[in-house]
Parts: structure tokens; C-alpha cells; sequence
């Protein structure tokens, strides 16, 4: 795995915003798993605040990744806690199988693509008292 695809899992795994601008280009390109598009390092610093708001022990897990060129593809698992209001309940865990494609430009990471089933999450953000 290229050494800034693993240093953006990490920070990721430990919730490092900043750490994780420090690795992407400034026209960063994430598209999460229903396609949505975020363009550009600092709309990604507010995307990934949110998110880690909404699920702050979220993680990856990383089982086989393959890379060709500046291309890496990774399979795993993705998962965290769903917080309403900040507030963490065992019954607002989720998990669910992922996969991911990071592109790498000059040493950062121009590309994150989630592909994962959105449903775990969703239904308890449906379901679960705010």
C-alpha cells in the first residue's frame, strides 16, 4: 500500500482532520458509496469534521488491497457509532463490508471513493432518538 494511502487510513482511524488535509491535494476528490461528489481539500475539512460529529469512533479496516500505478484499491469493513447529539449507545453501532479507491498525485491523495452499503447508518439515523 503506498505509504500516503496508509497514513490517510490512519488518520481517518483516529479521527485526524487535519492530518488528513495534510494528505490531500488542495482539489481533492472524495465520492462517497450513493456517488455524491466533494471537490477540494478544505470542503472535505468540513465534510470530515461533520461525519466524524455524527460517527466519532468511526473506522476502517483494511483485509486486501491491491495497487496498480497510483491507483490502490482496498477491501474491508467500515464502522462506528451513531451519535445523535453526541451521545454514544451500544444500539447505534454499525458495520458494514467496504471498499475503497485512493489515487495518488505527487506523494497526496487526490482521490477517496467509498463504496459501501449506506444502509446500516441510515437506518439508524432513522430510527434512533435525537
Amino acid at each position: 500500500m503506498h505509504p500516503s494511502v496508509a497514513a490517510f487510513i490512519a488518520c481517518i482511524n483516529r479521527q485526524d482532520v487535519d492530518g488528513l488535509c495534510r494528505l490531500m491535494t488542495a482539489d481533492h476528490l472524495f465520492v462517497d458509496g450513493l456517488g455524491q461528489e466533494v471537490r477540494g481539500r478544505e470542503a472535505m475539512r468540513a465534510g470530515w469534521r461533520a461525519y466524524f460529529e455524527m460517527v466519532p469512533d468511526y473506522q476502517i479496516t483494511i483485509a486486501d488491497c491491491v495497487e496498480c500505478g497510483p491507483v490502490t484499491a482496498m477491501f474491508g469493513r467500515a464502522g462506528g457509532t451513531y451519535a445523535p447529539g453526541g451521545r454514544i449507545s451500544l444500539e447505534n453501532r454499525w458495520d458494514t463490508p467496504a471498499a475503497w479507491k485512493a489515487v495518488v498525485r505527487d506523494a497526496l491523495v487526490a482521490e477517496w471513493r467509498v463504496f459501501a452499503d449506506n444502509e446500516p447508518i441510515r437506518r439508524l439515523m432513522r430510527t434512533a432518538p435525537v
